[in-house]
């Protein structure tokens, strides 16, 4: 099959996060399959957008802030809709890894409008929102595109229930988890021991309350090293202050270092509140590190069962008793980290999400092909 995957923003740091991992990742996995397979969305930060991204053949285009102040939501991307109406001839299916912003949303609503087959995947991104702006985006754009669809991916139960929620209609509901790559090599973690926290430095996913869990344990005498690594969302300059001289605060990690620089750490921990499938997690599971996530977490039950981390609850005292079991018992902690690296091959490993995918787009290939012989 000929494919286009489309996501908002790609950036030398991985700004953007999961949901353009996950993209990249997939269309490794499917050109693996023998597809023809091209990478689109926003560009940041390069002087010159790539037009290659692990391999995978890349069109991007520059993105610029159209609405100040609005983070992500206020990109748009206009090369996106210029390559749509070059390339309609030569595509099968087009897959938009969407959110509400000014990227993805018009490009799939441009493909459908071009009668092109597609697939919307929100990560979690779209659910009842308090934003003003939201109640006439939804209505102009994102409930017209996702109806449209003719499958939306969603990645749990949750997720399924809350797009419903904030976008009423019939829509082509199909669960697809997030899938991560088998590590190249395994790399040993350091000693003392590192505790790390690599993920954006915005507030839901609090790494304020790790660096504060993290000085009290030092105080405590732990014998650990503390480490904060991630792009900017709005929180480093906290995270700095916080930190001192106690916990080392590391610029962005380039997004084809990810798991390597997870494996180099004993234990990763994400204190997020309400994160809905983060692909952190699942990275540090494939490359064997435990796990220390909350409640909340789309990953808890995953974690909590296969018993590779430990899940905890939202409090200060939660994080700090899960980061002190792991290091106070290192065999225990290391047998999660090869449990974890299991379930990772088992349950998420990136050929089963290929052929997952495969499935949805033939679906939706033929079920497109089906209404046209009606039409005609």
């Amino acid at each position: 099959m000929r494919i286009l995957q489309i996501a908002t923003l790609f950036s030398p740091d991985g700004a953007y996060g999961g949901p353009t991992r996950v993209a990249v990742n997939q269309c490794r996995a499917l050109r693996a399959r023998g597809h023809d397979v091209i990478i689109a969305g926003g560009a940041d930060g390069y002087a010159t957008p790539p037009v290659q991204i692990d391999g995978v053949p890349a069109r991007l285009s520059r993105a610029r802030r159209v609405l100040p102040g609005a983070g992500f939501a206020g990109l748009a991307a206009p090369g996106i809709l210029r390559l749509l109406a070059q390339v309609r001839a030569e595509i099968d299916v087009v897959h938009v890894h969407l959110a509400r912003d000014l990227v993805t949303l018009p490009a799939l609503r441009l493909a459908q409008l071009m009668g092109l087959p597609t697939v919307a995947q929100t990560h979690g991104m779209i659910d009842l929102s308090g934003n003003p702006l939201a109640g006439p985006l939804d209505r102009a754009l994102t409930g017209p595109a996702l109806r449209a669809a003719g499958a939306v991916l969603h990645l749990t139960d949750a997720e399924r229930r809350d797009l419903a929620a904030a976008i009423p209609g019939d829509l082509a509901f199909t669960e697809l988890p997030n899938g991560v790559p088998e590590p190249e090599g395994r790399v040993a973690a350091t000693a003392p021991p590192e505790v790390l926290f690599l993920a954006r430095l915005q507030e839901r996913k609090r790494p304020e309350l790790f660096v504060d869990v993290a000085r009290e344990l030092l105080r405590d005498g732990v014998d650990a090293v503390f480490t904060v690594a991630g792009p900017d969302g709005g929180r480093r300059s906290a995270v700095v202050s916080a930190a001192g001289c106690a916990v080392r605060v590391e610029d962005a990690v380039d997004p084809d270092r990810v798991s390597e620089r997870i494996g180099h750490a004993s234990v990763y921990v994400l204190p997020s509140v309400d994160e809905p499938y983060p692909m952190a997690v699942l990275e540090a599971m494939a490359v064997g590190r435990p796990v220390v996530i909350t409640e909340s977490c789309g990953l808890a039950t995953v974690v909590r069962r296969s018993g590779c981390g430990i899940v905890v609850d939202e409090s200060k005292e939660g994080l700090r008793a899960g980061i002190e079991a792991m290091l106070r018992d290192p065999a225990a902690a290391a047998e999660m980290g090869v449990r974890g690296a299991a379930v990772a091959r088992a349950r998420f490993g990136m050929p089963a999400i290929a052929e997952q995918l495969e499935t949805v787009y033939r679906l939706v290939l033929s079920v497109k092909n089906d209404a046209s012989e009606v039409r005609g």
